[in-house]
């Protein structure tokens, strides 16, 4: 159905129905957020532990500190158009399914559930995970209670981060704020101590390298990752067609400016070879300009980082399942959306199930889950080419509803975008190899699902928060 169409099909329906009831299955997403809690979504899902821990790998990969800056600088640019993208697409089809919604939209059902069967079965239940162990490693050091206290701490999390969101958004964004405010807070901390406080870095030999940009930016734009996951509130954000692109370029803006300047204080106390030659690089500057307690005040800014990005992990992951639901009638338990709590209960449930499972596996082959969660790179920067398509198709089949952001100089962006994702692809592929099969393992196996789960056609799900579609 083209937008146009739209208007008259409005018309003839009649006046909107009563609110949905607590327990009512036709139940939706309900415009409840504000500009702090997606800037709060954006800045916490994308700082995690990655900026403590990739800057090593980046200076080790670069030819010079001109180099090692400038990247962290693309990598925001990059970021920032990918974004540009994405808030057309949301604010012109807002909906909880996020990509999931837009690749179905282009694409059609099946393209979009194999895309959401990865998140959920390797994907985001994955990453939540991982930053559950990330959290657990760090607290275990400081409160050890035995040799499985990293698994126990991760597993505690997950079961935590999930109840507290399936009480209701109000108390996963709530939190996500202040959680948020706390880590840049700590960032903050680390750029002083660079800049300020620790010595300045004596001279050191530099050691030639080739400077391969290639994987430099492989590293950065891992690091920059996560930013597309505030599409998926943009059915519950406030005036979303106005405020998605503002809140997504605001808060990488900021994200970029972070990791500019930190990167600035880890080079000024510690030099290129310095930065290349630390495992942990953080610890080293806070240790140079506090002594060992600073040094150990790390482990709480790293354990916060990883809480504050699980936390949103939880809150955009549980959307994509509640999508599948929607979508698929045999699925159906998984899309029921509560009124009362504005969440999708039993989507939040599930995807809080798999994570533990996850983490109790990891418990006895930790090397083999991390080697499989990272693998499925090249799945995620495929799909992700495929969002950046569906710019140019969704764009061709029918013009953008008024009022909804429209990506600036199109279509240069959403190309320059689609590059940057087919490179990435390309690069994911080289860097692992076969164990790229992993990856497509999954989607063969999603495959089997989907025909399990075929059912009859209902329409793609549509967010609320749609000016352009009538609202029950």
């Amino acid at each position: 159905m083209t937008d146009t169409a739209r208007p008259a099909l409005s018309a003839a329906l009649p006046p909107a129905l009563p609110p949905a009831l607590p327990n009512d299955p036709a139940a939706q997403p309900r415009q409840t957020l504000g500009i702090r809690h997606g800037l709060a979504l954006c800045v916490g899902i994308v700082i995690g532990a990655g900026i403590f821990r990739a800057p090593a790998m980046v200076a080790g990969a670069s030819s010079s500190e001109a180099m090692f800056l400038g990247t962290w600088a693309l990598g925001g640019v990059l970021s920032i158009l990918g974004a540009l993208c994405y808030a057309e697409l949301a604010s012109a089809h807002p909906s909880a399914g996020g990509d999931f919604h837009f690749l179905e939209l282009a694409f059609g059902r099946d393209l979009a559930f194999l895309y959401g069967w990865a998140r959920l079965a390797v994907i985001q239940t994955g990453s939540l995970a991982l930053l559950a162990y990330v959290f657990g490693d760090y607290l275990a050091a400081l409160l050890p209670v035995g040799s499985q206290a990293s698994s126990i701490y991760a597993a505690l999390l997950v079961v935590g981060l999930t109840g507290l969101n399936w009480l209701g958004i109000r108390q996963g964004a709530g939190t996500q704020f202040w959680m948020t405010c706390a880590e840049v807070l700590g960032l903050v901390c680390v750029i002083v101590a660079g800049l300020i406080v620790a010595p300045h870095a004596a001279p050191a030999p530099r050691v030639e390298r080739d400077g391969a940009l290639g994987l430099v930016l492989v590293f950065v734009l891992l690091t920059y990752g996560g930013w597309s996951e505030v599409v998926y509130i943009s059915a519950e954000l406030k005036n979303a067609r106005r405020r998605i692109a503002p809140v997504m370029i605001a808060g990488l803006g900021l994200v970029t400016l972070l990791y500019l300047l930190v990167n600035w204080a880890y080079l000024r106390a510690l030099g290129l070879e310095g930065v290349a030659g630390s495992q942990t690089v953080a610890a080293d500057v806070m240790a140079r300009a506090f002594g060992p307690a600073g040094g150990a005040a790390i482990s709480l800014m790293i354990a916060i980082a990883a809480l504050t990005s699980a936390n949103a992990t939880v809150i955009t992951g549980a959307r994509t399942s509640y999508a599948l639901g929607r979508a698929f009638p045999r699925l159906r338990w998984l899309g029921r959306w509560s009124a009362a709590r504005d969440t999708p209960g039993n989507a939040m449930l599930l995807q809080g199930a798999i994570a533990v499972l996850l983490v109790i596996g990891a418990t006895f082959g930790r090397d083999a889950f991390g080697a499989v969660v990272e693998y499925t790179a090249p799945v995620f920067w495929f799909f992700l080419l495929l969002v950046g398509v569906a710019v140019f198709v969704l764009r061709h089949r029918a013009p953008l509803p008024p009022g909804a952001f429209r990506v600036p100089l199109y279509p240069v962006v959403p190309a320059l975008f689609c590059a940057t994702s087919a490179w990435l692809l390309y690069s994911s592929i080289a860097y692992t190899g076969v164990s790229a099969l992993v990856g497509v393992a999954v989607l063969a196996v999603g495959a089997l699902v989907l025909l399990a789960v075929r059912g009859p056609v209902r329409g793609p799900v549509r967010g609320p928060a749609s000016s352009s579609e009538p609202r029950a």
